[in-house]
């Protein structure tokens, strides 16, 4: 499919080719671990195993690749499995990333538990100050790793800005996608060097499956990442890959409707005496906002807020939510909350990276507007 297409078309088409055999406009799901060789190395379409390749799983890379904008995809098992194989790929011990004070905990957890063990340093810098990022960076310096919006506190990287300072440093530029997802940014068009996704929000958008994705445009990156996808094997299954294969189809239309929510319960938020802060992008007062409007389409589904009171005050409001369901992730049609001092980020705790106590965290899901702005002013009280 030409890449001319609009993402919409993208979205439904790309990788998404009628089966041969029967005509059906879904592909398959390829549920086979192994294939019948016409002799010996005689590969039909170069499937062999299906730890090295599936039909069910090219279609939704082919996909990825399509919508970002890339030369590849790779789908996984999860998002840290995709972020695992990036960092063994890119890096070898003695080398050096520069990480954002405001990421993932688990992103967190792989570099600080995991990958240090390793021999891998890391040094936590503001990316959203690019002189910040610069300061960070030394000879040994491999990747620069950005978040953008980020988790939780919704910062914005310039990632056009910050491309540049790591490229001048002979470094590569890793963005975590998630919360914007492809159809409101695409970050290899502005400079990136890898795109990182967990397919198991946005992409998938049903809260029923696990994945994760990586994009590249570098061909010789490409086929070292395929190399060891292939070589650690934390692929992702046939089924899981086919229903975010099949997620897709309806990004554009939930992202839109997820942004037209968010943009409602932030504008209640930042009246709501009980409310002392409101982290969302497309608020005006958002120290990015302006960076955000140059490299997104539209702010996304994603609201975090600081409730006065403090840490208890913040607990309540999660407890209190009836329509919003008190869960860890994101990026599903249901609208979610969550305290990411004591769930997602509780890793980080007593680190550079360590949250607000009072922090409430939304995924605002595609219900009915107002029901969700009733709700949330039932549970601020």
């Amino acid at each position: 499919m030409s890449d001319q297409h609009s993402f919409e078309t993208l979205a439904i088409h790309a990788g998404n080719t009628a089966d041969p055999l029967t005509g059906a406009v879904v592909p398959p799901i390829y549920q086979v671990s192994t294939y019948k060789q016409d002799g010996v190395g005689g590969l039909r379409g170069g499937y062999e195993y299906s730890r090295s390749a599936n039909p069910t799983r090219t279609a939704l890379e082919e996909n990825l690749a399509a919508l970002e904008g890339g030369r590849r995809g790779l789908a996984f098992a999860s998002g840290l499995a995709a972020e695992d194989c990036l960092l063994r790929t890119l890096l070898t011990p003695g080398d050096h990333v520069v990480i954002p004070n405001d990421a993932y905990g688990g992103t967190f957890r792989l570099f600080a538990k995991v990958a240090a063990r390793w021999g891998v340093e890391f040094s936590v810098a503001d990316t959203s100050d690019v002189a910040a990022v610069r300061a960070a960076l030394t000879p040994r310096t491999r990747a620069v790793w950005v978040e953008t919006p980020s988790n939780p506190l919704l910062g914005i990287t310039d990632i056009a800005a910050v491309a540049q300072v790591a490229r001048e440093a002979g470094a590569r530029l890793v963005v975590d996608n998630t919360f914007a997802s492809p159809y409101l940014q695409q970050p290899l068009s502005l400079g990136a060097d890898v795109v990182v996704h967990s397919t198991t929000k946005y992409m998938g958008g049903h809260s029923d499956v696990v994945g994760g994705a990586l994009v590249v445009s570098d061909p010789e990156l490409a086929e070292e990442l395929a190399f060891h996808q292939n070589a650690m094997g934390a692929v992702a299954g046939p089924f899981d890959a086919w229903l975010v294969l099949r997620g897709i189809k309806t990004l554009a239309v939930r992202m839109d409707r997820h942004t037209e929510n968010a943009t409602k319960v932030a504008d209640l938020l930042t009246r709501h005496p009980k409310v002392t802060q409101v982290l969302y992008p497309g608020l005006s007062e958002h120290p990015g906002h302006e960076v955000a409007a140059k490299q997104m389409k539209a702010f996304g589904g994603m609201v975090s807020f600081r409730v006065a009171g403090g840490e208890e005050a913040a607990v309540e409001v999660c407890n209190r939510a009836k329509l919003f369901t008190l869960g860890e992730s994101l990026g599903g049609v249901e609208s979610l909350v969550e305290h990411p001092g004591r769930m997602t980020h509780a890793s980080v705790a007593g680190s550079l990276l360590e949250v607000p106590a009072d922090l409430v965290r939304l995924s605002v899901g595609i219900e009915n507007g107002d029901d969700l702005l009733a709700d949330l002013t039932q549970a601020l009280g």
